[in-house]
């Protein structure tokens, strides 16, 4: 468990025990003002967690509501919890059993709304005056993976175009450390996700067509613990290539076990 101050804010996030490959050191929330306080992420339904959730909305003078990035358990589990915890508390995202249903430039509270499809077909992102809360849109060390449906890709990279446009001063994320020169970050997250779209089309132009020889040219840094979450990720681009006439004939398509991402 660990607190995260946002220096020049009035943002603080705590830290979930739950690491892990998809998760780094574990789940972000993040609690924005206060008088009420708004949660961004209740996280994982975890009882450290959850008490230190809990002190930290009293130190603020309660809760105002709580905002979800997306609906994946690893961020909205403790959803629950809070709600049993809290009864009058509004929840806002952009699906499921929410009281206010969000979409792009919404406010929800103190937060403004950023479309950020990609990772998840409901994915937001919320922007606190210089403050941007990115969910898995960003990470703190690391790249996503991006959800394989029809146009996730181009969506993830217009969302992430939305983000940059606001030139917000620091990034609060879902998982990882804090990034505080945040332009600088999405312009790597934009130039990554271009480059890796640049080394799959020269495989496919030199004769590339199974996921492996895919996976070994685009993403030959990837170790071998994170290859499933790259093959997500390579479908996501295989549909973009195929969207715009770019996709040679007999290529293979990753089996991702029937798994939703979306």
């Amino acid at each position: 468990m660990a607190r995260i101050e946002v220096p020049g804010h009035d943002i603080a996030g705590i830290r979930a025990d739950n690491p892990g490959p998809f998760t780094l050191q574990g789940t972000n929330s993040w609690l924005v003002a206060r008088d009420p306080a708004w949660l961004v992420d209740p996280g994982p339904e975890l009882p450290e967690h959850l008490k230190a959730l809990e002190a930290e909305i009293e130190r603020r003078g309660g809760l105002g509501g709580i905002a979800l990035t997306h609906d994946h358990a690893d961020h909205a589990q403790a959803v629950a919890a809070m709600r049993a915890r809290y009864p009058d508390v509004r929840v806002g995202a952009a699906r499921g059993p929410v009281d206010e249903r969000l979409g792009e430039s919404d406010a929800f509270g103190p937060l403004e709304v950023i479309a950020t499809p990609g990772h998840a077909r409901d994915h937001l992102a919320y922007i606190s005056d210089a403050a941007a809360l990115t969910g898995d849109a960003v990470l703190g060390e690391g790249s996503v993976f991006v959800a394989p449906y029809p146009g996730a890709l181009a969506a993830y990279l217009e969302g992430l175009e939305r983000l940059r446009a606001r030139e917000p001063a620091v990034l609060c994320p879902g998982h990882g450390p804090l990034v505080p020169d945040a332009g600088r970050k999405l312009q790597e997250y934009i130039a990554h996700r271009r480059e890796r779209e640049a080394r799959l089309v020269t495989a496919l132009e030199a004769g590339a067509r199974s996921v492996d020889e895919l996976l070994d040219a685009a993403w030959a840094d990837v170790p071998d613990e994170l290859r499933f979450p790259a093959a997500i990720t390579l479908e996501a681009h295989l549909d973009k290539l195929e969207h715009e006439g770019r996709l040679p004939a007999g290529v293979q398509r990753p089996d991702l076990g029937g798994i939703s991402w979306v």
